[in-house]
């Protein structure tokens, strides 16, 4: 018969493994200033904190923390990114930061307040969402 294998799945929430690795894995970068850049679109959230010149010093996203399918996309696995970051933050020294935020998906606010809970002072918030203007040419109307 062989030995019964147990399949798990995955993507039930937010992975601990996950996240203490991505804890563990801090800079070695002194930061008392930054800019978190938050994108959040209709399927994940993704959190990007950079220097004041824009260069990266560490990024997360809902998916990156274990969270899959439909779940990616909720307030809850924003939240968690924001936190994440938050607390890595705090390991580097991060006193303030300016905010970005990009899209119009569900995780918006949440990632900004779990980010500002962690005890980082917010300077700015600012939507800087792309608009298209009239964006490409429609499709010719159909000949039946």
């Amino acid at each position: 018969m062989g030995k019964k294998r147990i399949i798990k799945k995955s993507g039930r929430g937010l992975d601990q493994g996950r996240k203490e690795r991505a804890l563990s894995k801090s800079s070695k970068r002194r930061l008392e200033r930054g800019i978190l850049h938050v994108e959040a679109t209709f399927n994940n959230t993704k959190a990007v904190l950079t220097d004041e010149k824009g260069n990266a010093v560490m990024s997360s996203s809902a998916g990156s923390l274990g969270f899959s399918g439909a779940r990616k996309s909720t307030p809850y696995a924003a939240a968690k990114v924001g936190e994440l970051l938050g607390e890595k933050g705090m390991q580097i020294g991060l006193k303030e930061a300016d905010v970005i935020i990009r899209g119009i998906g569900a995780g918006r606010e949440s990632a900004l307040r779990a980010f500002a809970g962690k005890g980082v002072q917010i300077r700015s918030i600012k939507d800087a969402t792309p608009v298209p203007h009239n964006g490409p040419r429609p499709p010719k109307p159909r000949r039946v």
